[in-house]
């Protein structure tokens, strides 16, 4: 048998396996014990990812157009001087942060993006699939939408990495023109000794393996694509394992799939080795006296609570919050949760900006 075969072979046991660990996770948390509900989100299915604000091309080096959109204060707003710029993370778009933008439109100058390769935002070459660039994409937002003023950054997950990764490319830009960050379900390094919630051997599989999948995954993809949506009773049960702690509306994991199913496969291929590689230990300290939010989902299995810690043990002042039961896409899951703690950093800032005048 040759090679690729046998790679392919042992991708699909080690999905299997995968798959099996996370189904009979959700058989426990989900079809015995807490089945998934529909017609009860806050405000119905209706609106999740309709929230549309001004639209902007911010044009890239390499050619890349990223899409962003600003929703402007209203003239009175308390905090009409400041500009929250939020920054999704890995198979997601911008709509993920649907419900903080629902809480803050009108008091505070919002900006969302999509990040390259994902959303509505231009395709990137892979070699430009780092985290690096990402840093660079984010340093042209800035440049571009939000030229002047204060800042707040909020990122999830890949986006909370590229926040920190900016950190270690622009240093000058924290405690001068940002203001404030919000670090949620999101990690500075070790991510390849995340288990993912399955037993240590298949883990230890996952990492040996992946690099010969995503190879043969890349040469694959049409087939990849259409495969993807074959299994769209077991894609759900295992998003809402991954994505959920809690008993939540089916609707949230619906639209969580939806996001996740308009990512080419490719792309995040593309961007897997980044987060493996991903180590920003050593600019932590760049975000020292900036008031800083470091928040979680106590059950998060692809950012582990302990991750947030090292954070916060790494940022001088940082404030942790974790929230039980929380998982990794804790602003939907927890969205009421999530918008007080980026309330009250908001406020938190606006006091130091008003002491500094």
């Amino acid at each position: 048998m040759n090679p690729a075969r046998r790679a392919g072979l042992a991708g699909a046991a080690l999905v299997a396996a995968a798959v099996g660990a996370a189904a009979g996770m959700a058989a426990e948390r989900v079809v015995v014990g807490r089945p998934l509900r529909r017609g009860e989100t806050p405000g119905g299915r209706l609106g999740l990812g309709q929230l549309r604000g001004t639209p902007q091309v911010v044009q890239l080096d390499d050619g890349v157009e990223l899409h962003a959109e600003v929703d402007e204060p209203h003239p009175a707003a308390q905090w009409r001087a400041l500009t929250v710029v939020f920054v999704h993370g890995y198979a997601l778009n911008q709509d993920c942060f649907h419900y903080q933008r629902l809480a803050l439109r009108g008091t505070v100058r919002l900006v969302f993006y999509d990040q390259r390769s994902h959303g509505r935002s231009g395709r990137g070459a892979p070699a430009f699939s780092t985290m690096d660039q990402l840093a660079a994409d984010l340093e042209a937002v800035l440049s571009a939408v939000v030229p002047t003023g204060p800042v707040v950054l909020v990122g999830h997950s890949m986006g909370g990495m590229t926040i920190l990764e900016l950190a270690r490319r622009a240093p000058q830009l924290f405690g001068e023109r940002v203001v404030g960050v919000a670090l949620i379900s999101t990690s500075a390094g070790e991510m390849s000794d995340v288990t993912l919630g399955l037993p240590a051997f298949a883990a230890r599989t996952l990492r040996t393996l992946a690099p010969s999948v995503i190879q043969i995954g890349r040469r694959t993809t049409q087939l990849l694509e259409r495969s993807r949506h074959f299994s769209s009773d077991l894609a759900v049960l295992v998003t809402r394992v991954y994505a959920f702690a809690d008993d939540v509306p089916v609707e949230l994991v619906d639209f969580s799939l939806e996001m996740i199913n308009a990512t080419p496969l490719d792309v995040l291929a593309d961007f897997l080795p980044a987060l493996g590689d991903h180590d920003v230990f050593d600019a932590l300290d760049v975000l020292n006296g900036t008031e800083t939010l470091v928040l979680v989902g106590a059950q998060d299995l692809l950012t582990p609570a302990e991750h947030s810690r090292m954070l916060v043990k790494g940022i001088p002042g940082a404030e942790l919050e974790v929230l039980d039961p929380g998982g990794h896409l804790v602003m939907l899951e927890r969205s009421d949760d999530v918008n007080g703690h980026l309330i009250d950093l908001l406020e938190r800032v606006a006091r130091g900006l008003a002491l500094e005048e």
